[in-house]
């Protein structure tokens, strides 16, 4: 086993990975930047180095700095949480010819998976359903025969796109200049790559994915099913586990683990969905990391994802499918340091006080936040993630409620109040919800 991890990332998934470790006995090293000093998981881990200024280039995603941070710590792998670097085959790379061990895919599979236009291509190979759209990068022009051909309303994305960025809606002929010029912007601005692809828009779908698991030797199982429908301008907002029938979860599965095994997957990752009012569901893309939502499916499963992930790089065998076993219902809640009444604008500043919801059966708070903590505007605006697990869907909302009742944040404003109108809102209740959710909710 690794006597010695470094974490290339920050915030509430640092601390994750620190904790799960040292339950393994195994040390961590944190990086942090200098805005991050005082950060929660550079005092957690058991050696913690700065590698920067706040600016997330200079720091997060200075490859350099992080491999010599390891190399200096005598770290023997990196576990790069999810954002930054996660998804990076070029640092997956690096890591492999410093004899340092990725926890994650191959480079390959990174690179792969990672272009979304070369990942749905794989996937028609591999007979999975895949929405209509272009099978090589568009522009314009050709952007404007696909979408006449399939029909409008069209989704133009960045090919290297993620997190809801890249992504824009064509609902005529007439747009398409514009959008595609914005989708090109965006995807040079933020991955790097100006290319992007046409694909059908599916009007209000609900987005489903499926958390997998893949060792070094070819043993692909899955965890069951997310709902991540709840979003806002395609970032999630809320999650919920299972949502599926039995038998619809087994199709949906299979259908993810073939989607894996075609790209010869190992460690975790996320097949993702769009399921339309049919149940026909199609194959959206492959997040080559551990999700943010992650915690659903640990509490429903009992399985920790992050240990796992852990255990597969040290080269262990993965659980069998048998081994998968669902008990009960649970929910994610993001709290953000964020306006909803502004328009969802970022806040900043400093926590003078905080309650957080920490008793009773069946609820978990992934946070890194803490009293006298400042939240600055350098990075993503999560604060926490509050988990409510229940026997039934009815009762893990009720833990909700009560959890986000108790949780108070002074300092800051957050989205507390916001998903605590999702929670009573009718259509979230009665479990028959999709993207559309919250543009319907105001």
């Amino acid at each position: 086993m690794f006597d010695k991890i470094l974490i290339a990332n920050r915030g509430e998934i640092a601390v994750r990975v620190i904790r799960a470790a040292r339950e393994m006995g195994i040390q961590t090293v944190a990086v942090y930047s200098e805005a991050d000093r005082d950060a929660l998981h550079s005092q957690l881990a058991d050696e913690a180095v700065c590698i920067g200024p706040a600016k997330p280039a200079d720091s997060y995603l200075n490859m350099q700095n992080i491999i010599s941070a390891a190399v200096l710590t005598q770290s023997k792998a990196i576990h790069p949480g999810f954002g930054f670097l996660s998804e990076n085959s070029v640092f997956a790379s690096m890591c492999e010819e410093c004899g340092i061990k990725f926890i994650g895919p191959s480079a390959e599979t990174i690179d792969l998976l990672g272009n979304k236009i070369h990942a749905k291509e794989l996937m028609r190979k591999s007979g999975v359903p895949v929405v209509p759209g272009t099978r090589a990068e568009a522009d314009p022009i050709s952007a404007k025969a696909e979408a006449a051909k399939i029909g409008y309303p069209v989704m133009l994305k960045a090919a290297a796109g993620g997190g809801g960025r890249g992504i824009r809606i064509a609902r005529s002929e007439d747009e398409i200049g514009a959008l595609a010029e914005a989708v090109k912007k965006e995807g040079e601005l933020f991955f790097g790559d100006g290319s992007f692809y046409v694909e059908k828009y599916i009007e209000n779908p609900r987005h489903i994915e499926v958390q997998v698991l893949g060792d070094e030797y070819g043993n692909i199982i899955h965890l069951g099913e997310r709902n991540c429908s709840i979003q806002r301008r395609h970032q999630k907002m809320l999650e919920e586990t299972p949502c599926l029938t039995p038998k619809l979860r087994a199709k949906l599965g299979d259908v993810a683990v073939s989607a894996a095994k075609a790209a010869n997957y190992k460690n975790a990752g996320t097949v993702e969905f769009l399921m339309d009012k049919n149940d026909d569901f199609y194959f959206m893309e492959m997040n080559t990391r551990i999700q943010v939502e992650h915690p659903i499916t640990e509490m429903v499963t009992g399985i920790d994802l992050v240990k796992r992930q852990i255990l597969i790089a040290n080269g262990e065998k993965n659980l069998s499918q048998k081994d998968v076993k669902l008990s009960g219902h649970a929910i994610e809640c993001r709290i953000n340091a964020e306006s909803p009444e502004k328009n969802f604008a970022p806040s900043c500043g400093e926590i003078t006080f905080l309650l957080l919801p920490s008793g009773g059966m069946g609820l978990r708070v992934d946070s890194a936040i803490y009293q006298g903590l400042r939240i600055t505007p350098h990075y993503d605006s999560m604060l926490a993630k509050v988990v409510a697990h229940g026997e039934t869907r009815e009762d893990a909302i009720m833990k909700m409620r009560r959890a986000l009742y108790e949780f108070v944040i002074e300092g800051v404003e957050t989205n507390i109040d916001y998903q605590m109108r999702i929670l009573g809102s009718d259509e979230f209740l009665s479990g028959k919800y999709d993207t559309g959710f919250l543009g319907r909710m105001g």
